[in-house]
């Protein structure tokens, strides 16, 4: 059974940095492409950051381009989101998911794992 667990989101003044992490339970993580989407309240679930199985490849949305970097460590079946220079804008629940092909990598609709999600809020 496949399990993803989000952590490390919390409360943040702008300009500042977290680091997420997520922990993948299940054989087919060392082969699973892996992202991270992010939903404000009254908004609809965004795409943040992929990588690729391998970590050859990564994908950003334009709005974190430059200050969020994605990373994984296959040995211990994480992925992690170094979000830095953080703005009030980027406050919303982080969720990291897995599953898809790499060209639909920025479709939620096309990701068959996904974790519980974690909370991150910037203040101005």
């Amino acid at each position: 059974q496949v399990q993803l667990v989000e952590s490390g989101g919390g409360l943040v003044q702008a300009g500042g940095s977290l680091r997420l992490s997520c922990a993948f339970s299940g054989r087919t993580f060392s082969t699973s492409h892996t992202g991270w989407f992010r939903q404000a309240p009254g908004k609809e679930r965004e795409f943040v950051a992929a990588i690729s199985w391998s970590g050859s490849s990564t994908d950003y949305a334009d709005s974190v381009k430059g200050r969020f970097t994605i990373s994984r460590d296959n040995a211990r079946s994480a992925v992690y989101l170094q979000m830095n220079s953080l703005k009030p804008e980027d406050t919303a629940v982080y969720s990291c998911g897995a599953g898809p092909r790499w060209t639909m990598i920025q479709r939620s609709q096309d990701y068959d794992y996904w974790g519980q999600g974690t909370q991150v809020t910037v203040s101005s």
